[in-house]
């Protein structure tokens, strides 16, 4: 989920994090290297990792690239993408829909899934007793006052059998979920591989009310990699390479947590490391989840949450499943493998079913 209130940090912690996260890495660019600005959706996190261990083990300078890693601005970090100032950035599909949808639409488009479902939902003290949507009924929830921050609960809550006028809808803009559990909320808005592994790493007992498991519509994808429309269609080439290269990042951090950690840690040193390893460990399984291959979007899960939102008057237009393309992806291991041997690739319904290990399961 998209807090633009994330933003209002000091000057001073965004340019050292900045300078941490842009500092340097393995690998030499070439002459002839192209400049690839990336700006992140807020400060690194292990949403970003494979990010960091692509630029660690010089994975980008390979493809003749050199990647610039940027902070967001305050109106975040699609306005700086579609104004041309810088090639990819990190984003939602949530935020992504009414920025196509309106009259004018912005000239970008998702890229990839960093993450394969959704790991967002409400997080709240076990005394509360809020162990599903309707027993937010009487509560006070933590809102951002966006459009879709409402028409979630509300889904959530009257499609349980409870009354969504019950709930009171706080305004909070608080960057510490704990903080406000513990004052005036009983319910927050979080992502579990962050905010949910902190608890456990607290001691804290909670319930989670895990949104895409809630109602399958809700199911979207959150993060993604997000490029500009008009520098791709230009550079297509370059925006394959780039793409190459950050999969192999989410691939090693899929295959190696450990290591891909503290790879994290050696840009952000600021984090908390038992966060991040034990965050790392969790995200492991949910980068590629039960896709074909790490990035990959589908396009009945990602047009079936902007058509709820369209429903629910959250997008101008109904845009269908339109605002991402898998095109610049590199092809999946089964299908390389099958090219460079002469055969056919795999039926998808037969590559799923070889896959590694079952869909995750979401907390």
């Amino acid at each position: 989920m998209k807090r633009t209130n994330f933003f209002l940090m000091s000057a001073i912690v965004l340019t050292a994090v900045l300078l941490s996260g842009c500092g340097g890495s393995k690998g030499s660019p070439q002459p002839g290297t192209e400049k690839i600005r990336l700006v992140l959706d807020w400060t690194p996190n292990t949403n970003h990792t494979g990010i960091y261990v692509t630029k660690d083990k010089g994975w980008f300078a390979e493809e003749g690239l050199l990647v610039e890693i940027l902070m967001p601005p305050e109106d975040g970090a699609l306005v700086l993408l579609a104004s041309g100032k810088a090639e990819f950035a990190v984003d939602f599909q949530e935020t992504l829909g009414p920025a196509i949808a309106r009259e004018d639409p912005l000239p970008v488009t998702a890229a990839a899934a960093i993450i394969s479902h959704n790991t967002s939902g409400l997080m709240s003290l076990r005394a509360r007793g809020i162990r599903r949507p309707r027993d937010l009924a009487g509560k006070r929830f933590a809102s951002w006052e966006t459009p879709l921050v409402t028409a979630v609960i509300r889904d959530i809550v009257e499609n349980d059998g409870g009354s969504f006028n019950a709930v009171t809808m706080i305004p909070n803009y608080a960057t510490d979920a704990f903080s406000a559990l513990e004052t005036d909320v009983d319910s927050i808005w979080i992502y579990y591989a962050w905010d949910g592994i902190a608890a456990e790493l607290r001691g804290t007992e909670i319930d989670y009310l895990d949104l895409g498991k809630i109602n399958p519509a809700l199911d979207f994808y959150t993060p993604v990699i997000v490029v500009n429309n008009n520098w791709a269609a230009a550079n297509p080439g370059t925006a394959k390479k780039f793409l190459t290269a950050l999969s192999r990042g989410y691939d090693f951090a899929i295959a190696n947590p450990a290591e891909a950690a503290e790879i994290l840690l050696t840009y952000a040193p600021e984090l908390d490391g038992d966060l991040v390893r034990q965050s790392q460990l969790y995200l492991a399984s949910r980068y590629r989840g039960d896709a074909p291959r790490w990035g990959e979007i589908e396009t009945a899960r990602w047009g079936g949450f902007y058509r709820w939102m369209y429903e629910r008057g959250l997008l101008e237009k109904d845009i269908g499943s339109g605002g991402f393309t898998n095109e610049y992806l590199p092809e999946p291991a089964a299908e390389r493998a099958a090219a460079s041997e002469g055969s056919p690739p795999e039926p998808a319904a037969e590559r799923a079913a070889a896959s590694e290990g079952s869909p995750p399961v979401q907390r």
